[in-house]
């Protein structure tokens, strides 16, 4: 049965007249689909409407998306025009996501670059590994970082190439390293877990100011996050590149409320 979202779920990182940037939780629809459940999208115009009391629809725009089963860092468009930019940005490859996994067994290289060319069966909303040259067969690239093996299990930095429906899922299934949780390409399935894929930094310009903006948000605490030091690692990451020496600021939210339903 699934649960019922409210917006006591998602937590906002931040909110201004051009952007909402929240976490999405695990397991809820980023827009409305066939499923009929409540979604993100939804759920914050309401939030909206009801906060600022505005009469008729509410406009939000969705530059993106992530994967019901996949929770983490998510940036809406509270304008067409903050929309069209933040779109463009991403057409232009200036909005960079990276994301946590924890995968089944190591890959091979501790650190690599996974190219495939992944098609879509629409029926089955499954997502394989094609050949190129394949009609519908679009080219899916990414990078990752093994940051350290608990127990058979990986905790893998990732960051997209491209933005391809269920590429970093196929993409690890098809080195024998599938996302834990994940009943749709092979993980290891443990009751009351979800899918160990995590959204977790998000980078942009903002639309109107042009400041430079990150977001982090840690994975729930839970199986198996909690067999790894995700505060360690990621701050790691953000030290480098957030200090306040650059001036950049850092959005951090180091715990999730997300339930394991």
């Amino acid at each position: 049965m699934s649960k019922s979202f409210t917006m006591d779920d998602v937590a906002i990182l931040h909110e201004d007249n051009s952007i909402l940037v929240v976490v999405k939780p695990q397991n809820i629809p980023s827009q409305a689909d066939k499923s009929g459940d409540a979604d993100l999208l939804t759920l914050l115009k309401q939030y909206i409407k009801e906060k600022y009391n505005k009469p008729g629809n509410v406009y939000l725009g969705l530059v993106h998306r992530l994967d019901r089963p996949t929770g983490g860092v998510m940036v809406f468009a509270k304008n067409s025009k903050a929309a069209e930019r933040l779109s463009r940005q991403i057409v232009d490859g200036d909005m960079t996501k990276q994301y946590l996994a924890a995968v089944v067994g190591t890959p091979r290289e501790k650190k690599g670059t996974l190219v495939n060319y992944l098609k879509k069966n629409a029926l089955t909303n499954n997502v394989y590994v094609a050949t190129f040259g394949d009609h519908g067969a679009k080219r899916a690239e990414l990078s990752y970082n093994v940051l350290e093996t608990q127990d058979g299990i990986s905790l893998v930095k990732v960051q997209l190439g491209t933005g391809r429906s269920h590429q970093i899922r196929v993409q690890f299934s098809a080195i024998n390293c599938p996302v834990f949780g994940d009943m749709r390409y092979g993980g290891n399935i443990t009751k009351g877990c979800n899918l160990a894929l995590w959204a977790y930094r998000l980078e942009f310009d903002h639309p109107v100011t042009k400041e430079h903006m990150v977001f982090v948000s840690y994975p729930p605490e839970a199986e198996p996050w909690r067999r790894f030091d995700i505060g360690n690692f990621v701050e790691q990451f953000s030290d480098s590149e957030d200090g306040e020496e650059d001036g950049v600021p850092l959005y951090v939210k180091t715990t999730s409320s997300d339930s394991l339903d």
